[in-house]
């Protein structure tokens, strides 16, 4: 009786550590926190009315795809994608546009070049100028905060199986009666997560 006690005590707790770990995930870092509780985060939206947004925040994310240093500054050229709720870009979607982001100061292309940011800031309007050939608007804004995320690879384990007194559990206490070998959640998949 103390074993399944201190056995349930323990799945409760693994239980509350978990959604405490999922919660924390949701919050944005406080470098991209900026200062408008709902900044503009619509691309296209400034794109096609941009007199309407100018100097309003926005908060974009997405693929560094240039980084031009210029006098005492720094202009990044991201590819964008939607933000998830803690801002960080969302793996496999398609970019919704490009933007010039300057950033006061000097930013090593290298350490910047092909990777996940986060801006915030004003936005400055438009620029005319090329993707390639084909001629292009972007969206400008001046960077007030950034953030630049790493792409990290986590194990993610099948689900616990079944059995037919509840989540691994059995008569005889959590543990016990999980090992019936009529289910097979099948093997453990990798998944590339964004994360600071």
């Amino acid at each position: 009786m103390l074993i399944r006690t201190a056995s349930k005590k323990l799945s409760l707790l693994a239980i509350a550590c978990g959604a405490l770990a999922l919660t924390g995930c949701v919050t944005v870092p406080d470098a991209i926190k900026g200062s408008s509780p709902s900044p503009v985060t619509q691309l296209s939206s400034v794109q096609n009315a941009p007199n309407l947004f100018t100097g309003a925040e926005a908060r974009f994310g997405g693929t560094v795809v240039n980084v031009a240093n210029e006098q005492g500054r720094t202009v990044l050229e991201i590819a964008a994608v939607p933000l998830d709720s803690g801002a960080r870009p969302i793996l496999g979607e398609p970019s919704r546009g490009r933007l010039l982001a300057t950033v006061n100061g000097f930013l090593e292309p290298v350490d910047f070049k092909g990777q996940l940011v986060t801006v915030v800031g004003p936005i400055t309007g438009l620029k005319a100028g090329r993707i390639g050939m084909t001629p292009y608007r972007f969206v400008t804004m001046n960077v007030t905060g950034f953030k630049r995320w790493h792409l990290v690879q986590q194990v993610v384990m099948p689900p616990a199986p079944m059995g037919p007194w509840g989540w691994r559990g059995g008569p005889w206490g959590p543990g016990w009666g999980a090992g019936y070998g009529w289910y097979n959640p099948g093997p453990a998949q990798v998944q590339t997560i964004v994360t600071e």
